[in-house]
């Protein structure tokens, strides 16, 4: 018979994690097991009824809803009947809500919606085992970003804290984003840290390659299968099958090829164009997109279903302008790389670095930076050697040396409170006047008041 977790918090005790879904069962896993939990596997409803009547030291059940066979909410009612005090929470999407809350009415500690927040889900289990961790999600020391990769911003650091307990499942991974914020960085990450890491990381950027050869991109095609097939091809699938396969600008592809990929997702299975042969492939997916994909599927041009068998756990890279702690250093880095360490940023450049709100990104950024490093031929970087619009807006009778230049938040107080004055002192309002987001509209009043400007409504 399961026992009380509340009676017995030690952690040889087993959290039982029900899905048909072996990405998902090996994310909830990963992750439980990185915060010291024990736990124990079942990929059917009739398999973790069958645990549950054979092992002693369940303390909690994780199950998906949706499942074929003896479904989540069916699982729920038989435990309910032999296991009354066991909790059991229940994994859903935002379309199974509505069964979520009957759910709730027979017996679920609580539901958690896809894709799973890690911190959510910790805080669940700490309250329905009785069994405490330290605050939050733990990062997982041991995994050190490349030298490459800057993360100086919490909200960055964030993203990479979770990547680190994501990495060594086997579950795939959706990245969003702005184009330019590092989506295809964050993929490499998460490669290099799976147990995947000495087989091929295989990219394909889904938006550049026309969509009447994605297909054989992908998947291959047999000799002779269409005109200009003059021998076979190995698809991406296939090349990366012990390695990551990692699909950027994802919404861009076809609805037909979307049903293929669906199928890849769901059994592993393909076959080339022009074969009916079936190919297995072991490949581990991450996918990425610049568009919100929830607002596709509400409008018919992304596939729900695919949506969610992509969307095991989701990473979202903020903007650069949300970042700002990372914007001097990533441009360091980049003049560092681009001059063999011999240029470097002058005052007046910071300035303009950090006013500048960067719509391109790191991308942006990073083509800024090249420009400025061949026009200053590798000596000190000047406000000149910038673009046009990352300069600082002075007028042409004044050089960003003159004493008469206005200094910079004198220049961006100003901006500010008269946008704020027009708009009665609504942030929200303001910030889109100005072109930024709110947060890092509140992120400057906050510098600006620790310079000591009254920025605040009388």
């Amino acid at each position: 018979m399961t026992v009380d977790p509340r009676q017995n918090s030690s952690r040889n005790s087993r959290i039982l994690i029900v899905d048909d879904d072996p990405g998902q069962r090996s994310l909830l896993e990963s992750f439980l097991r990185s915060q010291g939990f024990h736990t124990l596997m079942a990929s059917s409803g009739e398999q973790a009824l069958q645990l549950l009547d054979q092992e002693d030291d369940v303390v909690m059940m994780i199950s998906d809803v949706r499942m074929p066979g003896i479904s989540g909410l069916e699982i729920l009612r038989r435990t309910r009947q032999q296991h009354s005090v066991l909790p059991v929470l229940l994994v859903t999407a935002y379309t199974d809500i509505r069964d979520a809350v009957h759910a709730m009415r027979d017996g679920a500690v609580d539901y958690l919606a896809k894709p799973i927040d890690l911190d959510e889900l910790l805080s669940l289990v700490q309250q329905a085992t009785g069994v405490a961790t330290t605050k939050g999600v733990r990062f997982d020391a041991n995994r050190q970003l490349p030298p490459h990769v800057v993360a100086e911003s919490p909200r960055l650091q964030a993203v990479f804290r979770d990547a680190s307990l994501v990495a060594p499942s086997e579950s795939r991974v959706l990245i969003t984003g702005e184009s330019g914020v590092g989506k295809e960085v964050l993929a490499e990450v998460i490669h290099l840290w799976s147990a995947r890491a000495e087989g091929p990381l295989v990219k394909v950027n889904c938006a550049a390659i026309p969509e009447t050869l994605l297909e054989s991109e992908l998947f291959g095609h047999e000799k002779g299968a269409f005109t200009g097939a003059h021998a076979q091809r190995i698809g991406r699938f296939e090349i990366a099958s012990a390695g990551t396969l990692f699909l950027d600008e994802i919404a861009e592809m076809s609805p037909a090829l979307q049903a293929k990929l669906l199928r890849v997702t769901q059994d592993g299975c393909f076959q080339r164009v022009g074969s009916n042969e079936e190919i297995q492939t072991k490949v581990r997916l991450l996918a990425a997109s610049n568009r919100n994909l929830e607002e596709e599927v509400k409008k018919g041009r992304f596939r729900e279903d695919l949506y969610y068998r992509l969307n095991v756990v989701e990473f979202n890279i903020p903007p650069l302008r949300e970042r700002p702690e990372d914007i001097l250093p990533l441009a360091n880095r980049f003049i560092t790389q681009l001059t063999d360490g011999r240029a470097r940023l002058s005052s007046a450049v910071i300035d303009c670095l950090r006013l500048y709100t960067w719509p391109g990104n790191v991308r942006e950024l990073r083509n800024a930076m090249e420009r400025a490093a061949l026009l200053s031929r590798g000596e000190l970087i000047l406000v000149e050697h910038l673009p046009n619009r990352v300069q600082l807006p002075l007028s042409p009778q004044t050089s960003p040396q003159s004493p008469e230049t206005p200094r910079l938040e004198e220049i961006e107080r100003h901006a500010i409170v008269q946008a704020l004055q027009r708009n009665r002192f609504n942030r929200t309002e303001t910030a889109k006047e100005l072109g930024i987001s709110r947060r890092a509209l509140v992120y400057k009043l906050q510098q600006l008041r620790q310079l000591g400007y009254e920025i605040d409504p009388p």
